[in-house]
């Protein structure tokens, strides 16, 4: 693994897709700064990275809230040049409009929106001095279209395109790879395969390959980061081979 002068900051390390792109950006030897509401639940990833030979910092991080969004980019930074900002928060949830509460819209709002605005923003003025540097967002089937029952789940993650979107335009000619990945697929989770099997019964898993694995997600994300200046994406999208869309 060959060292870089470098920091990957991932918002929304989760154990799944979140975990996968620290471990993707870790092994590529960047130093990988990964936060999440409990961070004490980072552990066994911080065990993975270190025994790989690769470098870790486990925070707790709230993305809804300005100054620890702050703080959390500006240590990234001190610690080495942060290159790589990958916002991955999830607020996926499923309710009648009828059943939506207010609490439960400005929730998603917050998380999947108004956090993503604070990461882009508090990212691009770390990297702009520089000249250089890479900010992703994580989107969804959503972010294109609303799905019955999830008018605060796509309201949120349309309005998180519009803001990758509008940095991309942006920042793009200031040297900023801003991308949108939208990931449409069930993700191979263990609360996706419980779902699938409630919801199309025991046979629901038979091809695996109908599940994306979080390893393809962290894949793709870095072949975005690797892409030359001349000939940036904004929006990627992903599924497997049987998805319908």
């Amino acid at each position: 693994m060959q060292k870089r002068n470098a920091t990957a900051a991932i918002i929304g390390a989760g154990d799944f897709i979140g975990a996968e792109i620290a471990r993707k950006f870790a092994a590529e030897g960047f130093s990988v700064f990964a936060g999440r509401r409990n961070g004490d639940k980072l552990a066994p990833l911080v065990r993975d990275i270190e025994s790989a030979g690769g470098e870790i910092h486990a925070r707790s991080l709230d993305a809804r809230k300005e100054e620890e969004i702050i703080a959390f980019l500006n240590d990234a930074d001190k610690h080495a040049p942060l290159d790589v900002c990958i916002f991955n928060v999830g607020a996926n949830v499923n309710f009648p409009i009828l059943e939506t509460t207010e609490r439960v819209f400005r929730k998603v709002w917050e998380m999947a929106c108004y956090s993503g605005f604070l990461a882009g923003r508090e990212a691009a003025r770390l990297m702009l001095p520089r000249g250089k540097g890479n900010i992703f967002f994580t989107g969804a089937t959503a972010s294109l279209r609303g799905g019955s029952g999830f008018a605060a789940f796509a309201s949120a993650k349309f309005g998180l395109r519009a803001v990758a979107q509008a940095m991309a335009r942006e920042l793009g000619p200031k040297h900023i790879h801003v991308a949108h990945l939208i990931i449409d697929a069930g993700v191979d989770t263990e609360w996706v395969r419980q779902r699938r099997l409630e919801a199309l019964g025991p046979n629901a898993l038979d091809n695996a390959e109908l599940l994306m694995p979080p390893s393809a997600v962290a894949d793709a994300y870095w072949q975005l980061y690797r892409q030359p200046q001349s000939a940036w994406t904004f929006e990627m999208e992903i599924r497997p081979f049987g998805e319908k869309w």
